[in-house]
């Protein structure tokens, strides 16, 4: 899998590299999502959404970032056929 680094972090995308545009989230990624596990991304009419998750083992965790959640997330919020992708922190 590849690796990119943001907000001098490491990240693996786990899945969607193909349609993530690496200068666009470079761009939206703020410190906000440092905190988080995991970051979705969907494009919804050609703009970039992200959400921060969590592993379902963190405290933090709840049912609107918990990990476990994401296809309900998916098939609630984000349109139809929309590209995706989701990168995970390296530890």
């Amino acid at each position: 899998m590849k690796n990119i680094k943001l907000n001098e972090k490491e990240y693996e995308i786990v899945y969607g590299d193909e349609c993530l545009k690496f200068e666009e989230l470079e761009e939206k990624f703020t410190d906000y999502f440092d905190a988080f596990d995991f970051v979705f991304g969907d494009y919804a009419y050609e703009k970039l959404r992200l959400k921060g998750f969590y592993e379902s083992t963190n405290k933090k965790a709840s049912k609107i970032n918990d990990i476990k959640y994401l296809d309900d997330y998916k098939k609630n919020y984000c349109s139809y056929g929309a590209k995706t992708f989701l990168i995970k922190k390296i530890k």
